[in-house]
């Protein structure tokens, strides 16, 4: 490199400029072959496949954000429509679309061309990337019948499966945390990015729509581990057992005995359930891991060494929550997220639990009678309380140019 070259080279891409490039692309940069056009070229390319790789395609056969690797921060937004006419809330899920299509690829919706109007997008999440941004919807019963009302027309086309919820032994339902008429989960690696796109929703559905409740978590675990609950034991073992597509075909996707729209879905069941984070503590080791059947910090099943070893019935406590689970003998794909809303105003105790998500193929088969067994008979039931409950039907993918519940409104 000339003199020449060498300082027009300094002055426009510094030492540390040359370090992040290096780090970015994971490969060295030869100052003798790189001209001044070709390392910038470098580094927008290694920008760009940064942002590629922080994307999570929004349209595809099955809904993101079901069998994506799970993000360290999920928002579970639900809403009542106020719209009278099946033209309305298509024109609602048309522009809900229209942004999560947007904000799933990084981007922000495209302001009015006049300062003296309110902008299109709040901003909040320029220059974060889409930090592999999920937005998945999924229908409650309300939206095909609702007081006996066929309120849109699609009563006929409601998935077999997606009836009301009977009751728990263990529950102490808030209607107010429950069901609605749509629910929203949205997920991100970044919080920011997750909650500009339900501010987004919330403030398109404006006139149109009211929120049911809106709840935010997080989860994370070490390196290839499973993530930990607030109890500090591992959640979501079971996912491994099926991995695969032949395991997703048989656990999670909607068969074709379900209605046309929804065949390639899945049913989101949902419980926020309150955790005892204060009488847990105070409990001993061994009572904490007979209440799971597991051994806290490998995550192994009593009997066994390694956590992802097959469970020995045989070696658990009668009531521990592993037995009763495995007991039903059905499985189902976990997506939980802890969450902590400040102090209980009421106890003073911390208010925290988990976000339970569990998405199946058939949920009177997978789902409902393992949280019937449960609210019977489990140990945890002295650290936990279900406080809110939702079943919803996630369609199938969007192919692109198509819109939230086009197939479902069609006539």
């Amino acid at each position: 490199m000339s003199k020449k070259e060498d300082k027009l080279f300094e002055k426009k891409i510094s030492r540390r400029d040359m370090l992040k490039l290096s780090a970015l692309t994971g490969v060295g940069i030869v100052a003798a072959t790189s001209g001044v056009t070709t390392s910038i070229d470098l580094l927008q390319q290694a920008t760009k496949q940064t942002n590629a790789q922080q994307v999570v395609d929004f349209f595809g056969t099955y809904q993101a954000g079901i069998v994506t690797p799970q993000q360290e921060y999920g928002y579970f937004v639900a809403f009542d429509l106020t719209l009278n006419t099946v033209k309305e809330v298509k024109q609602l899920l048309r522009d809900w679309t229209m942004l999560a299509q947007t904000v799933t690829k990084g981007e922000t919706m495209e302001n009015p061309n006049n300062e003296l109007l309110p902008p299109n997008d709040t901003g909040d999440s320029l220059g974060l990337n889409a930090q592999n941004l999920t937005i998945t919807i999924g229908y409650g019963l309300s939206l095909f019948e609702k007081d006996g009302v066929d309120r849109f027309g699609i009563r006929d086309k409601k998935p077999i499966y997606l009836n009301s919820m009977p009751k728990m032994a263990h529950d102490s339902l808030q209607s107010e945390l429950s069901d609605g008429d749509i629910l929203f989960q949205v997920c991100s690696d970044d919080r920011q990015v997750a909650f500009h796109a339900v501010r987004n929703l919330i403030r398109m559905s404006s006139g149109r729509a009211t929120v049911r409740f809106l709840e935010n978590g997080f989860i994370k675990g070490g390196k290839d581990e499973t993530p930990r609950n607030l109890f500090g034991f591992k959640d979501g073992t079971a996912n491994v057992e099926h991995d695969t597509k032949t395991g997703y075909d048989a656990v999670v996707w909607a068969d074709q005995t379900e209605p046309t729209w929804f065949q390639e879905g899945t049913y989101l069941g949902y419980r926020k359930i309150k955790m005892l984070l204060e009488i847990w503590d105070r409990s001993s080791l061994l009572d904490q891991e007979d209440t799971f059947g597991r051994k806290k910090e490998s995550g192994a099943a009593y009997g066994r060494q390694e956590e992802f070893e097959p469970v020995i019935l045989s070696k658990q406590p009668i009531d521990s929550h592993v037995k009763l689970a495995k007991d039903v003998k059905k499985k189902m794909h976990r997506r939980a997220y802890s969450y902590q809303n400040g102090i209980d105003e009421i106890t003073g105790t911390i208010d925290a639990g988990l976000l339970f998500i569990a998405f199946t193929q058939n949920p009177e088969e997978q789902y409902i009678p393992m949280l019937q067994l449960m609210g019977r008979k489990d140990k945890l039931n002295e650290y936990t309380i279900p406080i809110g409950n939702g079943l919803y039907a996630c369609q199938k993918g969007l192919k692109k140019g198509e819109y939230f519940g086009q197939q479902l409104f069609a006539n």
